[in-house]
């Protein structure tokens, strides 16, 4: 069943959107990040997708306390992504609730690692594939590596993760939906790599949630079960 995930970009503890990543061009839409996941909660959303966007950068996680208030503040489940790089980082978040982890960086730099980290913590952990013309980009999209994201993935046996995110950076923040053929040049990957299938991040056009709600036919063409909405965090 497709699932279509609201997610909240979290930046010095405000709701923004990002231009592809880029930290000096944010278009802020909530001072108070719990008041777009109580609005979410509100509408059934099956869970909330959130990014440490400052964590991300920094190489590790500067939001926490206010990833801890949404938890408090709502009855739906979190998966948490930007700057997890260790496992005191996952506990951290899987102590205050946090459903499921996100990793990007550490599955390009030790994947080795990341394999002992799914083991570990069974169905905890997402892999965080973010590529830009292909390649992946790491440390909050700063750097990008001359690893294919499906090269990456034919590296990850089949372990016990909860999905795999896959980002287009090119198409993220700029409101003209998801690269569908990139998603589906990649599927045939995901669909051996993961247990549960994949996560498409790209980001909704002028008419918000709506427009990927249209897109839904097509993203199931493709293969990817869950659709990530990064346009805004409402439905106004």
């Amino acid at each position: 069943m497709l699932q279509i995930i609201p997610a909240i970009d979290l930046k010095e503890g405000r709701c923004v959107r990002l231009v592809q990543g880029q930290m000096d061009q944010e278009t802020l839409y909530y001072e108070d990040p719990l008041e777009p996941a109580r609005l979410w909660d509100s509408r059934n959303a099956p869970r909330i997708h959130v990014v440490d966007l400052d964590g991300a950068v920094s190489g590790s996680p500067r939001n926490l306390p206010v990833i801890e208030r949404i938890i408090q503040g709502i009855s739906i489940p979190l998966q948490v992504g930007g700057g997890i790089r260790t496992q005191e980082d996952i506990v951290r978040y899987l102590e205050i609730g946090v459903e499921r982890v996100i990793l990007g960086t550490l599955v390009c730099q030790d994947p080795e690692y990341v394999q002992r980290l799914a083991k570990n913590y069974p169905e905890k952990i997402l892999l965080g594939l973010d590529a830009k013309e292909g390649y992946v980009a790491v440390r909050g999209w700063r750097d990008v590596t001359r690893v294919r994201a499906v090269d990456l993935i034919r590296e990850v046996p089949k372990i016990p993760i909860a999905g795999i995110i896959y980002t287009d950076i090119q198409r993220d923040g700029m409101l003209v939906g998801p690269n569908l053929p990139a998603i589906q040049g990649a599927h045939a990957f995901f669909q051996w790599a993961v247990s549960d299938p994949n996560t498409a991040f790209g980001t909704s056009a002028s008419r918000g949630l709506e427009i990927v709600l249209n897109d839904v036919p097509l993203a199931v063409s493709v293969g990817s079960s869950n659709v990530a909405c990064r346009r805004r965090s409402s439905l106004r």
